[in-house]
């Protein structure tokens, strides 16, 4: 049997592996509500233009309709022989009102259908994982307000560098969410065109209102180029890559949350809503959520790459090529969203222990800058010289396996004479973070301060623990 959308130039069917290979409606039927929000404004258009009549476009309205409702309800009876998602829906409706349907596939093209639909569900899944991201942000100001002055090791090279704060380490996170929602916001502003009208790549001859079909579809205008229209997938290419850039920032705090868990840190536990056991060790709590956080952020970047290689070669305006911009943009923004939703229950369920948390933030001579900070500011040394004069101090301390903190004053002075008792008011972990109240620092004044500022940004407030 001929295929009902070119049966006219072609006499036989497809083959099996040729219908196999083409369809698409496995996956593509995630786009319903875009195709038939798309179809609505277009006959709406239609009509208004005169290109079809009141009657017909009423009858188009309410078979729409009819057909969302069944999808919605699980009824409709999706065909692979129809290949996609646009003509299920159309076939369905021809089914419902007759040759009626056939009307309202006049002056557009599957080609500027799919890009409307994509940058449709693009944008709305944007709205989505933005409302996403502002709770995890929530989460994360909450948990730096309730621990913003709990100690811990700040770390560069994974080695003990200096104390901060736990909320400070928290609050560098929802600064990272903030740069992505950012880019989803950029990435949204640029695709907020519409590409309805430019047919299948040179425009139509019937006299079409695009901006019409644009305000009614909540685009800012139509796009301004028929080829560039059908041809143009960067706005998936930008939501893939403000999508891969986050999961990676997600991926970094999983990999955190993995070690700070492990029986070596202590520093948090999970719950047993985000941990699972072993099936041979029955001592394991293993933070399952957090790795598989950490692992799909492979899948998301992968998504992103196999695009970009997807459209790299070619030539304007569409190719059948672009079908595969769906399944991967799809799954890696449905993984972006569950990642962001199970690292806000993380967040919200984990419980640090804060006396192991301190006891580690001294390790390695940690405050070893507030020494050669006290030395710049009471005895005047230049900070290199300071720098020198501490390293010394530090390696007496490593040698007698004691802190800097509980390292006798004698022994200081035997590199310094000057250094006074008053240098071990610098010593503590405490005292260092609470010396940190540099715009941005770790003092816990400081991680209040922009706490509260997130959770007034993110319209949430809670008053000081």
């Amino acid at each position: 049997m001929a295929n009902r959308m070119w049966g006219g130039r072609f006499g036989g069917g497809p083959g099996a592996i040729m219908e196999e290979i083409n369809a698409s409606i496995d996956f593509d039927k995630a786009l319903w509500r875009q195709d038939i929000a798309g179809s609505k404004a277009h006959a709406a258009m239609l009509e208004k233009q005169g290109i079809i009549t009141a009657k017909d476009a009423k009858a188009i309205a309410q078979g729409l309709d009819k057909v969302a409702g069944e999808i919605e309800a699980g009824s409709f009876k999706f065909s692979r022989a129809l290949e996609d998602i646009h003509m299920n829906v159309e076939s369905r409706l021809a089914e419902l009102i007759g040759p009626a349907a056939g009307r309202l596939h006049t002056a557009r093209s599957r080609n500027d259908q799919v890009a409307l639909d994509m940058k449709l569900w693009v944008r709305d899944t944007i709205d989505t994982l933005d409302e996403a991201l502002c709770d995890l942000q929530r989460a994360l100001a909450e948990k730096a307000l309730d621990e913003a002055a709990t100690v811990m090791p700040g770390f560069t090279h994974l080695q003990s560098a200096q104390p901060v704060t736990f909320g400070h380490h928290l609050l560098a996170y929802a600064e990272m969410l903030g740069r992505d929602r950012g880019r989803f916001a950029d990435a949204r502003k640029r695709l907020n065109e519409s590409p309805l009208g430019a047919a299948a790549l040179a425009g139509t001859s019937f006299p079409i209102d695009r901006e019409m079909t644009a305000k009614a579809l909540g685009f800012d205008r139509p796009t301004a180029n028929s080829l560039d229209s059908v041809a143009d997938r960067d706005f998936i290419l930008e939501t893939l890559a403000a999508a891969a850039i986050c999961a990676v920032h997600l991926s970094r705090f999983a990999e955190e949350i993995v070690i700070w868990t492990s029986a070596q840190f202590g520093f948090v536990r999970l719950s047993d809503a985000f941990s699972t056991g072993s099936s041979i060790m029955p001592q394991k709590r293993n933070p399952d959520a957090a790795e598989l956080v950490r692992g799909k952020a492979g899948r998301i970047i992968g998504a992103l790459t196999g695009t970009l290689v997807m459209l790299k070669a070619l030539p304007m305006a569409y190719g059948k090529d672009m079908q595969e911009d769906k399944e991967s943009t799809f799954d890696a923004l449905w993984n972006l969203s569950l990642c962001i939703t199970a690292m806000a229950g993380m967040v919200r369920d984990m419980r640090p222990d804060p006396a192991r948390m301190k006891h580690a933030a001294g390790a390695g001579h940690a405050t070893a800058t507030d020494l050669a900070d006290w030395l710049v500011r009471y005895l005047g040394l230049p900070f290199r010289e300071a720098h020198r004069v501490t390293g010394r101090i530090v390696s007496l301390a490593e040698r007698k396996g004691v802190s800097l903190e509980a390292l006798p004053l004698t022994k200081m002075q035997s590199v310094e004479k000057r250094i006074t008792a008053d240098v071990f008011s610098v010593l503590s972990v405490e005292r260092s973070v609470q010396s940190r109240k540099s715009l941005g620092g770790t003092a816990p004044s400081e991680v209040r301060k922009q706490a509260r500022r997130w959770l007034k940004r993110l319209g949430a407030s809670r008053a000081s623990p």
